[in-house]
């Protein structure tokens, strides 16, 4: 049996390589046009808007606790960071507690469901009409 801080080590890691990754965002502002990160390459490429158009923009404003430009620049990202956390905290409940916890992605028809929202989230963001079109930032 594994001990409790040998337990906890996976998620440790996890939440310090999060914090680098909200902490690089929250240093480099891409609100800011011209900035170290770089602009979304299927945009660029393309000229759509991927599902993920406007993630770093959200987790900039998330890191601000400004929600309602969080939800602007991308919902479906609020979204899944909510569906991340949740993911992430029962994950570690379970290492506490020395067994795995049930989650939603282990559901059966989960992949698929998550596979039609990205999927439904990509065409309605490159609509041509209003309201839709709204959801480009």
């Amino acid at each position: 049996m594994q001990t409790l801080a040998a337990r906890l080590a996976a998620p440790v890691g996890v939440a310090a390589v999060s914090a680098c990754v909200c902490a690089a965002v929250a240093w480099a502002d891409p609100t800011t046009p011209g900035g170290p990160i770089p602009p979304c390459p299927t945009r660029v490429l393309f000229g759509v808007w991927c599902p993920g158009c406007g993630s770093s923009r959200m987790l900039y404003s998330l890191l601000h606790l400004d929600v309602p430009d969080a939800l602007r620049y991308n919902a479906l990202g609020v979204l899944a960071v909510l569906l991340l956390g949740w993911s992430f905290a029962v994950w570690t409940a379970g290492r506490v507690r020395g067994h795995r916890i049930a989650q939603w992605y282990q559901w059966r028809w989960a992949p698929q469901l998550v596979l039609w929202v990205v999927l439904g989230w990509f065409v309605v963001r490159n609509l041509p009409v209003a309201p839709f079109n709204e959801l480009r930032v």
